[in-house]
């Protein structure tokens, strides 16, 4: 298949503004791919896990159910009629106003003249003076932009992934750091950058029309195009099946299959962080058009605890089985990648203290007991801290362009934990993290905040006057309890008779796409950090390791790849599509779906590598923009314009009184599972303990000269301790205490958050 020519005159002529629906991408005349062109979108998921404990809530995998604003309601087979709308954020592409191009595909040679025309102005002193001003300012106009841009950028650029010639566009060879080679493919215009004597150089670019990582993101200008590396570092059992089914379904989510791995877990995880996702795959992800990555990581990334209280049925204590440390550098390589080759990264605290949500890709299934529960203030103690050492670490200069979106808590279970006290959490948090970063545009990250299964419209005007939040959501047709049979391959509803889906495409429009624009009106700004190609929940693991697909589908062929037809594939990749139109800044979960032990892909509508080798998944992801309009629905476009708070501008950091009055006390006044009269005694931990810091990386070889690589810790005058335990309490295990007795001697109400 053709891939765009980022020197095309429809690439780079025209400006677009992603958020109006002005311009059609279909449109001809608009259109930044080459005309007739159509190319496979492949989008990443992070599936939902149910719990294993049928008594939980666990039922409810990790999307919320249709996307619809209550959690639960279904929305499979509703709003397809012909005056159903959607806000079509992507009708106009994502283009930058200049294309990155190599100097040599210009044509250095139009500065140059030939000597033998127009002889008779060659006597003329005049015309000398003329034509030799003239030469220098082209010279000036052409050479120097293209040495800024083009040539300075590539200089020193040979070592630990760099190529023997020194080029870093399409077609350079990197090395690995293990000797091996891959050839960098990227047809839109974007270059890595690696220097081994300056490793934090961070002007590299993905693709033309998104800002280098130096280069301020404007949010309603640039459109966020990314991409999960789920189970990574928080394993799931269907991304990495072959790491569960040796143990026929006794190892459920991580901390069992850590317990069950015993002295073979580390030599085991770290052959998964070595091999599961390498540089090449983050070249490719650059070279597929995408801007981002969210990167979910766990707190036992910084430490676990060996003793978390006391089991209530042994008596036994309880000691967190996760492996340690040990993933932070592999993290640490990741963000190392993203920086050669200029993806931006949303690093998310997928697992916390406890559980947030009860499901599997929370570290371990059962009962959230985060904010939930005799252990959920103690738990978010805890939360609190490892924040604070992530924020900390992210916000020195050497990481502030790379990583400039945290997400705190991912998929907090809200109809259980309650808003009134997630948001008070929430409000903590912020203000913890802009006591580290300061206020405003440029100092820490944004801070994203999951909608909890709530629906996104009931987190309108949420925290008026605070400083960059992002609301983040995860829109799922897998997970709406529906048969969802309804096949794929067929005419999409609302299409022109030559376009494939079924009713797929546009119930992805008629039930995402004004949902999510009127949550950047009455929100900010709005992102959905999962969605994935899942229009059922067939797949290996995808409910969990202990059940099975609901939907009616023929899921025998939905699991296995190699059976599907070219229409099923055209229908996915135009579901996918429209997904992507109507969400507008999207990361797709996943990237990579590992084998099962049947040596095949076993859950193909979640991996968006596999789409692209495939042709399920578009190659330009821009081919999206304007999907929703051909289809017949049109909607509410947002503007493009976010209050300037919103994005660190004036009023940024100064939450309303009122706001601050109900919700600026924590622990919150009430929690979830626990009697009013308990509350006060609720066990908490002191804090007397040391701070934990995340230690900066080690390069091999070491620069020649004198650099500094950070010390993990950005504001120094960040002193408070950390949480410990209470020496004389006895604790319940902080995993399983929703309904323990409420201990003595345990801190009670006197507790603080810090």
């Amino acid at each position: 298949m053709s891939q765009h020519d980022p020197s095309s005159p429809t690439a780079s002529q025209h400006q677009f503004n992603p958020y109006s629906n002005t311009n059609s991408y279909a449109d001809s005349t608009s259109t930044p791919l080459p005309e007739g062109q159509t190319t496979p979108f492949l989008s990443p998921p992070d599936l939902p896990f149910l719990n294993n404990d049928p008594q939980s809530l666990a039922s409810t995998p990790r999307g919320s159910a249709a996307y619809a604003d209550s959690f639960g309601q279904n929305a499979s087979n509703a709003n397809l009629n012909a005056g159903s709308a959607i806000g079509n954020d992507n009708d106009t592409p994502l283009m930058g106003g200049k294309e990155y191009v190599d100097d040599s595909s210009q044509g250095l040679g139009i500065i140059a003249r030939d000597p033998t025309k127009n002889k008779p102005l060659y006597k003329r002193p005049v015309f000398w003076l003329a034509s030799s001003a003239a030469l220098v300012a082209i010279i000036l106009a052409v050479i120097l932009p293209v040495y800024f841009v083009v040539i300075k950028p590539n200089q020193n650029l040979t070592a630990s992934g760099g190529s023997s010639s020194g080029d870093s566009t399409d077609g350079s060879t990197i090395t690995k750091d293990d000797g091996s080679t891959f050839v960098y493919r990227n047809q839109f215009g974007g270059f890595w950058v690696s220097d081994p004597e300056n490793p934090f150089l961070d002007n590299a670019q993905p693709n033309s029309w998104t800002p280098p990582l130096n280069t301020s993101w404007r949010w309603g200008v640039d459109r966020v195009n990314g991409v999960n590396l789920g189970g990574l570092f928080v394993l799931e059992p269907f991304i990495s099946p072959a790491l569960y089914q040796p143990f026929n379904g006794s190892a459920m989510d991580e901390w069992t299959l850590s317990t069950l791995l015993g002295d073979q877990l580390q030599s085991t995880l770290e052959e998964h962080y070595q091999t599961f996702i390498t540089e090449e795959d983050i070249a490719q992800i650059a070279g597929a058009g995408l801007n981002w990555i969210r990167l979910p990581v766990p707190f036992w990334a910084i430490e676990t605890w060996s003793n978390v209280g006391t089991d209530a049925t042994t008596g036994a204590t309880v000691s967190e089985p996760f492996l340690e440390k040990v993933c932070w550098k592999y993290i640490l390589r990741v963000l190392g990648w993203a920086r050669k080759y200029g993806l931006r990264v949303n690093l998310d605290l997928h697992s916390v203290p406890g559980s947030q949500n009860g499901y599997n890709h929370s570290g371990k299934g059962g009962k959230p007991n985060f904010l939930n529960g005799v252990m959920g203030v103690a738990n978010a103690q805890r939360t609190l801290d490892y924040i604070r050492t992530f924020a900390q670490f992210i916000s020195q200069p050497e990481y502030e362009h790379v990583v400039p979106m945290f997400g705190i808590v991912n998929e907090a279970l809200v109809q259980v934990i309650g808003q009134d006290q997630i948001t008070a959490f929430y409000l903590h948090a912020h203000n913890m993290i802009r006591d580290i970063t300061g206020i405003g545009e440029g100092k820490g990250p944004y801070i994203a905040i999951h909608d909890g299964f709530i629906g996104i419209s009931k987190w309108a005007g949420f925290l008026p006057g605070s400083d960059r939040m992002v609301l983040d959501t995860h829109p799922y047709f897998a997970f709406d309890g529906q048969p969802n049979d309804e096949p794929i391959d067929i005419p999409a509803v609302g299409g022109d008779g030559t376009t494939l889906g079924g009713q797929w495409p546009r119930q992805a429009c008629s039930a995402w796409g004004n949902s999510v624009n009127g949550s950047r009106s009455n929100f900010g700004v709005t992102v959905a950090g999962e969605f994935s190609n899942a229009f059922n929940d067939c797949g290996l693991f995808i409910n969990g390791v202990a059940n099975g697909p609901r939907s009616k589908a023929d899921c025998d062929v939905f699991t296995d790849p190699s059976k599907w037809t070219d229409n099923i594939k055209a229908g996915v990749k135009e579901f996918a599509l429209a997904s992507m139109d109507a969400l507008g800044d999207w990361f797709f979960w996943t990237w990579k779906i590992g084998n099962s032990t049947a040596g095949i892909v076993q859950s193909p509508l979640w991996s968006y590598q596999l789409g692209l080798e495939n042709g399920w998944m578009p190659t330009d992801p821009r081919e999206a923009i304007g999907k929703c309009a051909s289809l017949g629905v049109q909607g509410n476009p947002f503007a493009g314009t976010f209050e300037s708070w919103q994005t660190g501008g004036a009023g940024a950091g100064t939450i309303a009184p009122s706001v601050s009055s109900q919700f600026g006390t924590f622990p919150p006044t009430t929690i979830a599972n626990v009697p009013a009269a308990s509350i006060t005694l609720l066990p908490t931990y002191t804090s007397t303990g040391g701070i934990q810091t995340l230690p900066p990386p080690t390069f091999s070889p070491a620069p020649t000269k004198s650099i500094n690589v950070g010390n993990g810790w950005a504001n120094i005058a960040d002193t408070a301790s950390f949480v410990t335990p209470i020496s004389a309490c006895a604790y319940p295990n902080a995993w399983s205490a929703v309904d323990a007795p409420v201990p003595t001697a345990c801190g009670g109400s006197a507790a603080t958050a810090r």
